[in-house]
């Protein structure tokens, strides 16, 4: 773009708007004149891979479904804490995996780092709202909204979304893989009653097309639909979470993998490696779950990140226990393929207070994808790390 300005005639506050403006204009294209667009980054990333496995004794699945998380450290106490060593993330990175017969295995981990990484979101910290609430989990109007209708239910990105037969939701992020918070099905000391038989639920129509309750375009009332479930042939949990659970760290692990005994044939939604809150579209993030204050409702919203610290996004999301494990996504420009793109970069860990210098505020939370959880999660999905090259 090229603008020729003359100062003849124009009064000098005149001439610095007008350049004022200009270069907001120019602010929003990119070099070829085309309008700038948010693009996912390239992170070169590291390798996870396993090492040694040891069979464990069965879990007494003892423990109560938790649908919230809470914790005493907030974001300036997360920023102060420094990121794990080498064999500190090797300790949280590795994992148990509970098998729907009850068998159980601990597996060590190994970090490779086969070129330098750019991960991007370290230091990079929004300010944050400063502002305490006293409804728990809604900030001022409820600004959810209840999906109905299966055009709307039954097509991506709705459609990615799950329940768990433990009570939170979960994201389809593969054609057997269910991605969710891990206090969904493990309270850090061990796993929650149901575990062993645990189910994840579909949405789909009470009736098929053609018979009673078919959409009717006359008729105001939404179909009704039912849910479908699936076992669960296996699920993976980080240690950081087992172990860290009872200090701060565990809260930077509360995500695990569910593998479904069978093929779910819907579309998925990819992973991602998180982006720097500034660096995504408008700030915002969005994910959908199954609020237990709306039964049977998929409700979906979207807020602003306020604050986040390497491992986790602080907003105020309008959210419910249920809402827990849902797929944090954003939409962005993928340029190797010159498409539009949405991945998960997160997991809604829950609602949590915390001690702001003497004074209580809350939160809702969610666990970023970082490199080293992307290398993880990816390789539990794909079980080659060479297919987990591009975050």
């Amino acid at each position: 773009m090229r603008v020729v300005l003359s100062m003849a005639g124009i009064p000098g506050l005149l001439f610095l708007l007008l350049l004022l403006l200009l270069l907001c204009a120019v602010g929003r294209v990119s070099p070829s004149g085309a309008p700038w667009k948010p693009t996912w980054p390239a992170y070169r990333l590291p390798v996870v891979l396993p090492q040694s496995t040891l069979n464990l004794a069965k879990p007494d699945f003892g423990a109560k479904a938790k649908l919230e998380v809470s914790s005493s450290c907030g974001p300036q106490c997360h920023k102060g804490t420094p990121l794990p060593t080498y064999e500190e993330a090797k300790q949280y990175l590795s994992y148990e995996t509970l098998y729907s017969n009850g068998s159980r295995t601990e597996t060590q981990v190994g970090i490779y780092i086969l070129s330098s990484s750019s991960g991007g979101a370290r230091g990079r910290d929004s300010e944050s709202s400063g502002r305490s609430r006293r409804k728990r989990q809604i900030y001022g109007y409820d600004s959810r909204f209840s999906i109905f209708g299966k055009d709307f239910l039954l097509n991506y990105p709705f459609s990615t979304s799950v329940k768990l037969s433990t009570g939170c939701t979960g994201t389809l992020v593969a054609e057997k893989h269910v991605l969710t918070a891990a206090h969904c099905i493990h309270d850090g000391k061990t796993y929650v009653k149901g575990t062993q038989k645990l189910r994840v639920g579909f949405l789909k129509p009470k009736f098929k097309d053609g018979g009673r309750g078919a959409n009717d375009s006359s008729s105001a009332v939404p179909e009704k639909m039912k849910f479908q479930w699936i076992r669960v042939k296996r699920t993976h949990v980080p240690k950081g979470w087992i172990k860290g659970n009872a200090n701060d760290i565990g809260m930077d692990y509360d995500y695990a993998l569910l593998e479904l005994k069978k093929p779910h044939k819907r579309k998925f939604m990819k992973i991602g490696v998180s982006p720097p809150a500034k660096q995504l579209p408008g700030g915002r993030i969005h994910f959908s779950g199954y609020d237990n204050d709306r039964p049977g409702n998929l409700v979906y919203r979207f807020c602003d990140v306020k604050d986040e610290t390497y491992d986790l996004l602080y907003q105020q999301c309008d959210a419910q226990p249920g809402a827990s494990g849902s797929g944090v996504y954003v939409r962005m420009w993928k340029r190797q393929q010159q498409k539009w793109e949405r991945k998960i970069i997160g997991i809604f860990s829950g609602h949590q207070w915390v001690d702001m210098n003497g004074s209580p505020q809350d939160f809702n939370v969610a666990v970023r994808i970082t490199p080293l959880k992307y290398a993880q999660i990816c390789y539990w999905i794909k079980g080659n790390y060479l297919d987990c090259r591009e975050g």
